[in-house]
């Protein structure tokens, strides 16, 4: 009896060959995408860490760390935006605008090396205010980016400018101990024979303290309490909010199936006011389940909703009015309950992986990213993240509005068109 219920069951999955080939797509399609993002990068090692510079003490020593972070292949460094086409250079950062293009998103560290810098000696010893110093300034949404810059810094600083950094050491020993004119004349010519070679020199540090001051700024996560948790709630709550419209919207499926589809519109309603009808009741659900969530990570993580709550209504809107018509489409496309549960775990899933809910965007290749740009649920996240965690002014999201109000309108329209079968003739 056993062996009959299990031939059953797979016969009768065989019957409905899209829920058949949807079953064994979803894993493949699945892992591809996981592939791509983890697996692209075995060949061409880490992705270079976009690195925006400022040099404001414009000194030789400044010059020679500049040189030589260019040199890392784990940097792409730049020191002015990129021109567009047929359009003037711009010029060169400095500390306004960084951190104008760190708020922006358009890097997640940047480096300034301040006025004295090439005045101040290297020092191994406790000389606070006395050594050189760096300031990072870094968006913690991407913390690996921050890490590897000041790993890279050190090493750089032993490799690159190890002739100073002997130098500080010597002049740290001899505060101590108290070289002779000839000692000090033998350690003069050491520290000049490293510094006439310092451009090929190589070699390392590690375990070494780093004999300049490194200050760190996180500038888009200093001031929140929980800084991760917007990230969160941005890319969990849009993609459950596409799994409960489709869903929701799976409803049609099961009122053709009764019959009372064809009571409805046998009726005054159109088919065009009953997918109007029905977008509409899935957005107000989908706004409602926003605002619980974004509460419940106001009330208990330190979500910082209070401040933003004209800037979270006018993306809730537009994104539970594109996830209810992804819905739709998905509900006509459908021929059974099983087809829309596979159908919606592909979908939903791979869009989801793609547009940064499960991974994010900024840590994906390059072309990855670009690609991604096609699912509007990437929209969605970037404008909430727009909102919460890079305090941008609400004209800065009318470009993601925009976005979403279109793919709402061409989803709407392309579930109108694949209903039309449904409606009596």
């Amino acid at each position: 009896m056993i062996a009959t219920l299990v031939a059953a069951g797979w016969q009768q999955l065989r019957r409905d060959r899209a829920a058949l080939l949807l079953s064994f797509a979803v894993p493949i399609v699945f892992f591809t995408i996981f592939a791509l993002i983890f697996g692209g990068q075995r060949g061409s090692g880490t992705r270079p860490v976009r690195l925006l510079v400022v040099d404001e003490d414009a000194s030789a020593r400044s010059a020679r760390l500049l040189a030589a972070l260019e040199r890392e292949s784990a940097f792409d460094l730049r020191r002015a935006p990129r021109a567009e086409q047929g359009e003037p250079a711009p010029p060169p950062y400095d500390r306004t605008t960084v951190a104008a293009a760190i708020r922006a998103g358009d890097a997640a560290v940047a480096l300034v090396v301040p006025r004295g810098f090439g005045e101040r000696r290297f020092s191994l010893g406790p000389a606070a205010g006395e050594r050189p110093k760096i300031e990072l300034l870094t968006d913690s949404a991407d913390p690996i980016a921050g890490q590897m810059t000041a790993g890279l810094l050190q090493k750089v600083v032993f490799t690159g400018l190890q002739d100073l950094f002997l130098e500080g050491g010597i002049a740290s020993l001899d505060r101590v101990a108290g070289f002779s004119p000839e000692q000090h004349d033998r350690f003069s010519s050491l520290v000049e024979g490293l510094r006439r070679q310092h451009a090929g020199a190589e070699g390392g540090g590690g375990g070494m303290a780093l004999p300049i001051d490194i200050e760190t700024h996180d500038l888009l996560g200093e001031g929140k309490k929980n800084p991760l948790v917007a990230f969160y709630a941005a890319g969990l709550g849009v993609m459950f909010l596409l799994f409960t419209a489709t869903g929701a919207g799976g409803a049609l499926i099961e009122e053709r199936e009764s019959g009372t589809l064809d009571r409805l519109l046998s009726t005054r309603v159109t088919m065009g006011e009953l997918l109007a009808g029905k977008l509409l009741y899935l957005a107000s659900l989908g706004v409602v389940q926003l605002v619980v969530m974004f509460v419940w990570g106001w009330a208990l993580f330190g979500l910082e909703l209070p401040g933003h709550v004209a800037g979270f209504v006018l993306m809730a809107l537009p994104t539970a009015l594109v996830c209810s018509a992804f819905g739709l489409v998905l509900a006509a496309l459908c021929r059974t309950r099983k087809q829309l549960v596979a159908m919606s775990n592909l979908v939903i899933l791979s869009i989801s992986a793609l547009g940064g809910s499960m991974f994010p965007r900024f840590l994906m290749p390059e072309g990855l990213q670009k690609a991604s740009l096609v699912v509007f649920n990437s929209w969605a996240l970037e404008g909430f993240l727009d909102v919460f965690w890079r305090e941008a002014p609400l004209v800065a999201i009318l470009p993601e509005i925009a976005v979403l109000a279109l793919w709402t309108a061409a989803l709407y329209l392309l579930a109108r068109r694949l209903a039309r079968p449904w409606e009596r003739s």
